[in-house]
């Protein structure tokens, strides 16, 4: 499902609806989803909070809910989620200790195919210095998905359009594919690139960067967001970009 779709989806605890879901929290070095943002209360005393991916159950499209193993009032009383502000690794530790949940840093893609862990390339790093952010631990890592939508899509040879959404997998709830939008160019469509391929993000300057070029996205098979996302789709697609499919690694 798709990060936008998701948006809105009442949250069913085990003893009673307590929320709608606001948007995602990824980790910006394994695209991975760390949280789930949900607006909890009613209309006046309401609070933006966090649930970890680990307590969701399952989703219904239809009804448009997302289960959870959690009570009403754990997720009304689930730590604050302060929107689309960068979280350091100090501050979340302290938010996971006492929530059931231990800290996820290098526990991407990369931890999981046993690879070395990702590291930013180096206009992330240059950028970094820049503005001033320190290196160590406490960087900033956490991103929220609305933050990034609309970020344009930088090439190896020139821009070619902008993140649309992201498709995000349920299950292992990491970040599939970002949805890139290629309209800025007319004629336009969209289509889909895997995070895996992106070389380098530029917050300051809202880009995305990836090792591909212009006419690899332009020429990519469309992908239809009322379709299912079959294997089918996803072969042709590795096919078109000449790239081994995210299911060899596992």
């Amino acid at each position: 499902m798709s990060a936008k779709e998701l948006k809105g989806y009442s949250i069913q605890t085990t003893n009673g609806k307590a929320g709608i879901v606001q948007g995602l929290r990824f980790d910006d070095e394994g695209w991975k989803v760390r949280y789930v943002v949900v607006r909890a209360g009613g209309w006046i005393a309401n609070r933006q909070v966090l649930v970890v991916p680990d307590h969701v159950e399952g989703a219904d499209r239809d009804a448009r809910v997302l289960r959870v193993d959690l009570t009403e009032e754990a997720v009304k009383n689930a730590p604050s989620a302060e929107t689309d502000r960068p979280v350091a690794e100090g501050e979340e530790a302290a938010r996971l200790e006492g929530y059931g949940a231990s800290p996820y840093w290098g526990s991407g893609w990369e931890a999981a195919a046993g690879a070395a862990p990702i590291q930013p390339g180096p206009y992330v790093r240059d950028r970094a210095a820049e503005v001033g952010v320190p290196r160590e631990e406490g960087d900033p890592h956490l991103r929220s998905t609305e933050e990034v939508e609309d970020y344009s899509i930088g090439t190896t040879d020139g821009g070619v359009g902008h993140v649309e959404d992201f498709v995000v997998d349920d299950e292992g709830w990491e970040i599939r594919y970002v949805v890139v939008d290629t309209r800025d160019w007319l004629p336009g469509k969209k289509v889909l690139i895997s995070p895996r391929w992106t070389s380098s993000v530029s917050w300051p300057q809202k880009e995305l960067y990836v090792d591909l070029t212009q006419d690899e996205i332009k020429g990519a098979p469309e992908w239809d967001p009322n379709a299912p996302l079959d294997r089918e789709y996803e072969t042709r697609l590795h096919e078109h970009y000449g790239r081994p499919p995210y299911w060899v690694y596992r």
